[in-house]
């Protein structure tokens, strides 16, 4: 599988059907407790310990599902994140209706579950974006509540060789994105924000300067 596993002392590298084949790398990587690791209770301190170790293997594989471990609440999905000691993104120029949950976990998507989430780039439209993402399940719905994932590098290569004349445009041209925000939000939409939640202010002056 391409990762030498004598360097992980608390996660083993598992398989399952739902991970695809790319350059000799399944994606994404899927992680569990060690059965040897005296810490498999402790999954903050073996992401504090092993952060180096993760780090490249997300870098190979792309993305890293955390499967098995203990985790059985917001706060320790958040625990779990400050490990990783990334500095955090404040959530300022997303569409997606959220709410703050426990320091930096938020709802994913607070839009019907009849609203279809494509694919996309997490806040693309914005100059400063997330250079990673954590998802979390603490409850698994009876059908439906997927977030699929895809390799972004693939989806380019594919669409390159399928449509060559207009990615040599989007590359020459660039995107230029073109949104219409009303005052207040629209719960029924998964892009629904209206101005004054996308930047966290009620003076349309300060929204202005943010655009």
């Amino acid at each position: 599988m391409g990762t030498d596993m004598r360097q992980s002392f608390f996660f083993s590298e598992v398989v399952t059907p739902q991970q695809k084949l790319y350059d000799g790398r399944l994606f994404p990587a899927v992680l569990s407790p060690h059965p040897n690791a005296s810490l498999h209770h402790s999954l903050p301190l073996a992401v504090k310990l092993q952060k180096q170790w993760l780090e490249a293997l997300l870098h190979q594989s792309g993305a890293i599902l955390f499967t098995g471990f203990p985790v059985s609440s917001a706060s320790g999905f958040n625990d779990v994140v400050e490990a990783f000691g990334y500095e955090e993104l404040p959530y300022i120029g997303g569409a997606a209706p959220r709410t703050n949950v426990v320091g930096r976990v938020y709802t994913a998507n607070e839009a019907p579950p009849d609203q279809n989430i494509l694919f996309h780039h997490e806040m693309a439209q914005v100059l400063k974006h997330p250079s990673k993402l954590f998802f979390y399940c603490e409850v698994e719905p009876r059908s439906g509540g997927e977030t699929p994932i895809v390799l972004s590098h693939v989806v380019y290569e594919k669409m390159k060789n399928k449509y060559p004349e207009f990615v040599e445009r989007l590359e020459e041209d660039g995107l230029i994105y073109t949104r219409v925000l009303g005052e207040e939000d629209n719960p029924l939409s998964a892009i629904g924000q209206g101005w004054r939640s996308t930047f966290l202010t009620s003076d349309k002056s300060v929204a202005e300067m943010l655009v």
